[in-house]
């Protein structure tokens, strides 16, 4: 490799471009079309598919990196599943994978879930990690926002001053929190609607169920992914990811023609 010179830039300067255009994109989504909590599969997917269609969707991720369980797989082995017909998305994604049996594809977790991620920034998603849902907001019952903080201020000591949260605007929230169904929760701590929790293993009528109850919960609120199964009390499906895939398409379609009526 040829000796290189980089560029001159300050430490200040650096700061300062790191501050400028995070205020300016965090600004702009203040308002958003969509706003997705929860980075997974399903979540990703959504916002990939939402923001190809032109919609100026926003995702909030607690963590410091995106993808949930999609990374991992199964049991800490990286290897994920997908069932026919979903190895079609793994084909849009470019992702490649081997039919171990008839019909059950398998594919590299960090692969994929790159190649996801990827896919969801290129389309022009904005993602804000580290953020966690603190409630939602509500105006005349509808969903219509969320309230967030800092995911760590949640680790500091109850001496400590409470620190507010803020507030951001959107015409639907899609809820891709996974089992913990997280949005769907702040409704329920308000009796607003009953989350039924999730059943025992069962794959085939877990997969099935949770792309065909991928819905619009409650007025503004639309759940995908496992946060289907608590919602609806279905099945749990394990470390196989098609449904995922499809229910965040699927959410993704459902807004679309909400934000046109």
């Amino acid at each position: 490799m040829e000796p290189m010179e980089f560029s001159h830039a300050s430490e200040s300067q650096i700061t300062r471009a790191i501050v400028d255009e995070f205020a300016k994109e965090f600004e702009n989504y203040v308002e958003s079309d969509v706003i997705i909590v929860g980075g997974g599969p399903a979540g990703l997917m959504a916002g990939k598919e939402l923001a190809s269609s032109g919609v100026k969707v926003l995702l909030i991720e607690r963590n410091n990196y995106l993808g949930g369980g999609f990374w991992l797989g199964g049991f800490l082995m990286n290897k994920l599943t997908v069932r026919a017909p979903a190895e079609r998305i793994l084909d849009e994604l470019d992702v490649p994978y081997k039919e171990y049996s008839e019909g059950l594809y398998v594919s590299d977790g960090p692969h994929a879930c790159s190649k996801l991620i990827a896919a969801a920034c290129d389309a022009g998603a904005k993602i804000l990690n580290m953020v966690a849902l603190d409630d939602v907001v509500l105006h005349n019952e509808r969903v219509r926002g969320v309230v967030i903080n800092w995911t760590p201020v949640s680790a500091l000591p109850r001496e400590i001053a409470a620190i507010d949260p803020v507030s951001l605007e959107s015409k639907l929230v899609i809820d891709a929190t996974g089992h913990d169904a997280s949005v769907v929760k702040k409704l329920e701590e308000r009796g607003l609607i009953k989350a039924k929790g999730q059943g025992a293993m069962w794959v085939e009528r877990s997969e099935n169920l949770v792309v065909a109850q991928t819905s619009e919960l409650y007025p503004g609120l639309i759940v995908t992914g496992m946060a289907v199964a608590t919602a609806y009390g279905l099945p749990r499906m394990g470390p196989t990811f098609g449904a995922m895939l499809v229910s965040g398409k699927k959410a993704a379609e459902l807004a679309v023609e909400k934000l046109k009526l």
